[in-house]
């Protein structure tokens, strides 16, 4: 059976037969939204430590977005039609042996490593147990789904790099946005003072989600009002009104910045060492144990995943319009038939 390994056979025995094959939205090219579209595929097979998730829900990243339009990692896929999307959340139904923790039934959810992987636009995946984590019960598979590669990311952004703590000033631009809200929720929890941009219509949900102070835009030139900045989380970068170059004002001496979006500011360390600040980009790891610390604080009601809009699986290439729009407070998330 092509969705089966001889070393993960018996480890299924309780779980509903795997297909042969699934329903899929895929790419048969780069291109724009129109170019996703839903196929019948082979259901991915599981090897050594791999599980295989049904998949329930799927979250929408701008990674995806940029992939499907030749930019993000889209030179990593090797063969098409290739299935996009990296966040998940759905049920074990085969693990790689009989005593594993994440036995078939289990609810989980986490990111897959596409283009190594296939992706979860889709009815399976296979992903090591090392990327995935236990679905928070408090949370529906289709939140759990708008959680992994943005929280991770700005888990790692914030607490890993930036060391987020008590007295410390961080500017968060695009404080609204899927890594942004995730963003703000962790540096406030660990006790900075936490300076949100974003759209006059996500003043208030900012205020909201922890920031001390909200900026907007739209009216404001935040270099005209910040000063002595310890950290900015930018995940902007120069793509929009060079909003990268603008912060290095706005930090003092030795202060750092940390970016994202690095295809839109090529410059990005040059300019910093120019400014005297300290500079970094960063890149999100699929790392279930760091997944699951978030758990906790999504299940203590401490932090919060925001859905804002949910399309059936057949309209990806909606979901991707929307996302693409700018507009997008949190997350936008598929969900997955069954059948």
């Amino acid at each position: 059976m092509t969705g089966t390994s001889d070393a993960s056979s018996a480890g299924a025995a309780a779980a509903p037969a795997i297909p042969e094959l699934m329903r899929a939205v895929v790419i048969d090219s780069v291109g724009d939204a129109d170019a996703l579209h839903e196929a019948t595929v082979p259901v991915p097979s599981a090897y050594n430590s791999e599980v295989i998730v049904q998949v329930t829900a799927a979250g929408i990243n701008p990674i995806d977005a940029k992939t499907r339009a030749g930019r993000g990692v889209s030179a990593g896929i090797t063969r098409f039609p290739a299935v996009l999307g990296f966040d998940f959340s759905g049920v074990v139904v085969k693990a790689p042996y009989e005593a594993h923790p994440f036995a078939p039934g289990t609810e989980v959810y986490g990111m897959t490593m596409v283009p190594r992987t296939s992706g979860s636009y889709a009815q399976y995946v296979a992903v090591s147990t090392l990327s995935v984590a236990k679905k928070p019960a408090a949370l529906s598979h289709v939140e759990a789904a708008g959680v992994p590669l943005a929280a991770l990311t700005a888990w790692g952004m914030v607490v890993e790099v930036a060391k987020a703590h008590q007295g410390q000033r961080m500017l968060i631009h695009a404080g609204s946005g899927g890594v942004g809200h995730f963003a703000v929720q962790f540096a406030r929890y660990f006790g900075a003072h936490v300076i949100a941009t974003g759209s006059t219509r996500n003043q208030d949900w900012l205020r909201e989600l922890g920031a001390d102070e909200v900026i907007d835009y739209s009216t404001t030139r935040f270099e005209d009002v910040l000063s002595d900045v310890d950290v900015v989380i930018d995940l902007i970068g120069n793509v929009h009104d060079n909003t990268g170059s603008r912060s290095l004002s706005v930090l003092h001496p030795g202060g750092l910045i940390v970016n994202a979006p690095t295809g839109s500011w090529p410059t990005f360390l040059e300019e910093a060492d120019t400014a005297g600040v300290r500079a970094t980009t960063f890149k999100v790891a699929p790392d279930g144990d760091t997944l699951s610390t978030i758990s906790r604080l999504l299940e203590s009601g401490d932090v919060h995943v925001f859905v804002d809009e949910v399309f059936d699986l057949g309209r990806a290439a909606d979901a991707h319009r929307a996302l693409e729009s700018g507009h997008t407070r949190g997350k936008i998330v598929l969900t997955i038939p069954a059948h």
